[in-house]
């Protein structure tokens, strides 16, 4: 990390005897961190058989945050449904059950943060139908 500069001659205030930024840390204008890029570059395997599974974990990373992403916009959409009350809102509910299942069935999310996330979207969807029923 940075180390504590002493204050320059005839400078006083906000800059005076503040640690100085370390220069590895500053980030580019693209907005990735220049140490990151650096350690990336350093921590590169050597080994062929390393190589490609650092290939297929980036691949694999990938299509999991697809999956993920996927999964959160059913929900939100089934939920949005429910809250609207539109005519479409149990399709919605059950591709989004759907969705959350063949997530847990890829891998992608645990069996029972699926069973979790079912049961807190049916409970919350059930609310908001009977409150929109109520009105």
């Amino acid at each position: 990390m940075g180390s504590i500069v002493p204050p320059r001659p005839g400078v006083s205030g906000a800059g005076a005897g503040r640690a100085a930024p370390d220069p590895l840390l500053r980030c580019t204008p693209a907005g990735t961190n220049v140490l990151e890029s650096r350690v990336l570059k350093e921590d590169m395997a050597n080994l062929k058989s390393q190589i490609k599974r650092d290939r297929q974990n980036r691949r694999r990373r990938a299509r999991n945050q697809a999956v993920r992403s996927e999964v959160k916009t059913r929900t939100k959409t089934a939920l949005r449904a429910a809250e609207t009350g539109s005519e479409d809102m149990a399709v919605r509910l059950q591709l989004a059950l759907k969705r959350i299942d063949k997530a847990a069935a890829k891998g992608v999310i645990h069996t029972n943060q699926a069973a979790r996330r079912k049961s807190r979207l049916v409970r919350r969807f059930a609310a908001l139908v009977e409150e929109r029923s109520g009105e």
